[in-house]
């Protein structure tokens, strides 16, 4: 089992100085990885709560976090595909790939949110259709000298796309649906929940994913599966990955009995940390104490 700890993405903590903090500390204390995550927009009145309203671009973190680490892998979860152009995205990640040394982890995902696909052009009819074809075009963009591709949604003309990353970043790919389970164990080389997974049911979801590459001819013991941590140290609510730090640690084994095999534990959907208004000094407060406390060596 990996551990890792999500980066400040979202709300008044989000600042440089704590995105370095976290990362370098994280770094030191032995954790496989920092995450991020994406929200382009959020629309005006939407239900879906502070912590979406005020969130940095990953890449642009991970860029920085990549120039202020030296080890420790750098991880988005997710990026929404239909928001970029293939060619865009594979130019973006291919050079973070390369300054980081090889450290990143592109999570990738469909989009949910109409409003975002309106402000950036594309249409949510298909998306599942759209990402399969997308996929395979980052692929064929990190690795071949040539690439000429028409498809149903996109096309490139004959191009070069260099530099290159020498070793193209692993995919993950996010998605409740059974039809999204599928897609990730017939493409991707991994599947991340989301926030609002149901964690007591993860081994079903992870059975979903593995039973897709068997059938795709695919080895599944070689496929990652990366839960997000919504991560709530000293709530008395009892659910996983809250309460004492003992027991979280107990939630975290439990996980890695049920298949998955990374965790890491994400303080930003914490509603008291990553609301605008949240004080940044607790939020930070809590989180280098989780830091600690959670580190895979203790």
């Amino acid at each position: 089992m990996r551990i890792g700890f999500a980066v400040p993405s979202s709300g008044s903590w989000a600042t440089p100085d704590n995105m370095k903090r976290v990362a370098r500390r994280a770094e030191e204390l032995g954790y496989s990885g920092v995450w991020t995550f994406q929200r382009l927009l959020y629309p005006v009145g939407h239900p879906m709560g502070p912590v979406y309203r005020s969130v940095q671009d990953p890449v642009v973190t991970l860029s920085y976090l990549a120039g202020v680490t030296e080890r420790i892998r750098l991880g988005v979860a997710v990026l929404n595909l239909p928001f970029f152009s293939p060619a865009l995205l594979a130019k973006q990640l291919a050079t973070l790939q390369i300054v980081s040394g090889g450290r990143l982890d592109a999570g990738l995902g469909l989009g949910w949110i109409p409003e975002e696909f309106t402000a950036t052009g594309v249409a949510m009819e298909r998306r599942g259709k759209r990402a399969e074809e997308y996929v395979e075009l980052l692929r064929r963009l990190w690795t071949e000298d040539v690439v000429e591709h028409k498809g149903e949604f996109y096309e490139v003309p004959p191009v070069h796309q260099d530099p290159r990353p020498e070793t193209p970043p692993p995919i993950l790919l996010g998605g409740a649906a059974t039809v999204a389970l599928r897609r990730a164990g017939r493409i991707s080389d991994g599947w991340i929940s989301s926030s609002r997974a149901d964690l007591s049911k993860i081994d079903e979801q992870i059975y979903i994913v593995k039973e897709a590459a068997r059938e795709a001819g695919r080895d599944p013991s070689g496929l990652r599966f990366v839960v997000r941590g919504v991560t709530r140290p000293g709530t008395a609510a009892g659910g996983p990955l809250s309460g004492p730090y003992e027991k979280i640690q107990e939630d975290v084994e439990a996980l890695a009995a049920k298949g998955v095999t990374e965790v890491f534990h994400d303080f930003n959907f914490n509603p008291e940390i990553g609301d605008p208004a949240a004080d940044p000094r607790d939020s930070m407060r809590r989180a280098e104490e989780a830091l600690e406390r959670l580190a895979p060596a203790s």
